[in-house]
């Protein structure tokens, strides 16, 4: 293996030592608060966003291990954001934890381990090295719903997650191996070549597609396979909650970039309809169960699978017209979406966490009543995340909205441009349900007038997490144009 194809997996590499080395310092570790865990944790993390970032600024594509993991900048972006959402997550979560006895070493090392996965997810090149990095993601993933053993709706949740998610991987696999029956190679690329020559049975082709999209949608959360997100998203702990909601999704839109772009474009025509069908059932049944939802993590849920009814709109306008120009434009509007869906829920969740003490989980939309006379800060800054996943300007979700439907508009397709329509109208319906929280916390009284402590770290990293959401929107044009050269640059390599 020569210097360069080590070159392009030093990311995971040290991301895997240093993992290590965590779960091994935490044996000797005896402060209750695991202070000396947190802090290596947050090195480690800042250590390889860091190696990410410079990839990214290098912007160019590498291949390794006999080209099961590809290095590219869309990948290293990926990535990135993936490792800021763990480590913001694991800084809102630490008060939360303690207080349930959830702050142990598995806590970091199952989190790092789960970065891990969703690493090898966004680089892999190769099915397998999909399948693994998958299920290194899913199953650290389990593990984390269920670290409080004595919480029976989080050992319920868990069981719930496990048993679906054991389902949605044997999906994939099985759609995997059809795949390569059909065309006789694991590779990525070699599968793209062999499917534009005409070389592959076509129907053995389309019936692996059907299961690699099924197992796919269960990991953005969309409808038909959505029935795990509420359950799962209400039952988990906060922290885990959040583990689940954040850097997996950017991982599930890393591997239906790999799968559908990299290796299936050539029956776009086919995945392009399944897509749209999922797009629709998800932002019609995700904003209408959002609207009767009472408790605040259960609403959110199917405000996430709205959400990824959206992103799917924008890998859709990806595949019309054989334009590259359009086709760039879409899948980078689909990515821009997705990292701001990222960090404005982190924030919401986050301060669900903050909100919670000993003995009292703030889920319920009425725990949030009055909470602008109790906290104007975290009031104003859980409005503007709102306001955020409602596509109301200047919030940066009103941007990433606008750039899906102006890649759907562009393509000059009338039906993509009844989609771009029929998302406006749901994002409307969608808005109610974000207002409506709001209004309970700027205009309904408390039910318990006591200040709010919250901690200084995380407070401010709340703080940086509103004024981003906000900033992003006021001036969206460099992370955009980050993530349309990701694309170029990724669909050029």
């Amino acid at each position: 293996m020569t210097a360069m194809n080590w070159l392009a997996v030093y990311p995971e590499i040290f991301l895997l030592v240093m993992t290590c080395v965590v779960a091994l310092a935490d044996l000797y570790v005896t402060d209750p608060k695991r202070t000396p865990t947190h802090v290596l944790t947050l090195l480690t993390l800042a250590g390889v966003g860091a190696m990410h970032w410079t990839y990214i600024q290098d912007g160019e594509t590498l291949y390794a291990m006999n080209r099961m993991v590809v290095s590219d900048p869309m990948g290293h972006l990926l990535a990135l954001f993936a490792v800021i959402a763990i480590a913001v997550t694991l800084i809102y979560a630490r008060p939360y934890a303690e207080s349930r006895e959830m702050l142990k070493g598995e806590l970091y090392s199952l989190s790092l381990f789960s970065l891990l996965g969703i690493s090898v997810m966004v680089s892999a090149n190769n099915l397998l090295v999909t399948y693994i990095g998958l299920e290194l993601m899913s199953l650290s993933l389990y593990a984390l719903v269920a670290l409080r053993r004595d919480h029976a709706q989080s050992t319920e949740a868990a069981m719930k997650y496990f048993v679906l998610g054991a389902l949605a991987s044997g999906f994939l696999l099985y759609g995997m191996s059809m795949l390569y029956g059909a065309t006789g190679s694991l590779d990525i690329g070699t599968i793209f070549d062999v499917i534009a020559k005409g070389e592959a049975n076509r129907q053995v082709l389309t019936f692996g597609l059907v299961f690699i999209v099924s197992g796919l949608a269960f990991k953005l959360g969309a409808v038909p396979f959505h029935m795990w997100v509420p359950d799962v998203y209400q039952g988990a702990p906060t922290a885990a909650t959040l583990l689940i909601a954040g850097a997996p999704k950017i991982a599930s839109f890393g591997m239906a970039m790999r799968l559908l772009v990299d290796g299936m474009m050539g029956l776009a025509a086919d995945w392009q309809q399944m897509l749209g069908v999922l797009a629709v059932c998800s932002l019609l049944i995700g904003n209408l169960a959002a609207i009767a939802q009472t408790n605040l993590k259960r609403m959110l849920a199917y405000s996430t699978i709205a959400q990824m009814g959206f992103l799917l709109l924008g890998m859709i306008a990806g595949v019309v017209n054989g334009n590259t120009l359009s086709a760039a434009n879409a899948y980078s509007s689909s990515l821009f979406y997705i990292l701001t869906y990222v960090v404005t829920t982190l924030g919401t969740f986050g301060l669900i966490m903050l909100l919670a003490r000993q003995g009292f989980e703030a889920e319920d939309i009425a725990d949030l009543a009055g909470l602008h006379k109790r906290s104007p800060v975290l009031a104003a800054v859980m409005a503007i995340f709102l306001f955020s996943l409602a596509g109301v300007p200047p919030m940066v979700g009103f941007h990433a909205k606008l750039a899906v439907l102006q890649a759907l508009i562009s393509t000059n397709d009338p039906v993509l441009i009844q989609l771009a329509i029929f998302g406006v109208v749901m994002s409307l319906i969608g808005a109610f349900y974000y207002i409506r929280v709001v209004k309970v916390m700027y205009f309904d009284e408390p039910k318990d007038s006591s200040a709010i402590v919250v901690a200084g770290g995380p407070r401010t990293v709340l703080s940086l997490n509103g004024a981003a959401v906000l900033l992003l929107g006021i001036i969206p044009g460099g992370l955009m144009t980050l993530c349309s050269q990701a694309i170029v640059k990724s669909l050029a390599g």
